[in-house]
């Protein structure tokens, strides 16, 4: 069995010490560029294609706002002509 002596440090994770331009505590001084780092950019998967028509659900709750206010409407001009 083998012992390491400290954490093992390869080329997308720079050891800290041997990195030029960090200060103590590792951070970078003013005007430098921090050292490269890995990242990940992008989706990992593409997204499926949305659809650019409108719900049958939402043409639905349309029909049904607009057959409410007509009942609205029609109690209305039901009270006002009892009232004349």
């Amino acid at each position: 069995m083998t012992q390491n002596s400290g954490p093992v440090h390869d080329e997308t994770n720079p050891d800290p010490a041997n990195t030029p331009g960090l200060e103590a505590g590792g951070g970078v001084a003013p005007g430098s560029t921090p050292p490269d780092a890995p990242q990940t950019s992008g989706l990992s998967d593409s997204e499926p294609r949305t659809s650019n028509r409108f719900p049958p659900t939402g043409i639905a709750l349309i029909i049904g706002l607009i057959i409410l206010v007509l009942l609205f409407v029609a109690a209305a001009v039901a009270i006002v002509v009892q009232m004349a």
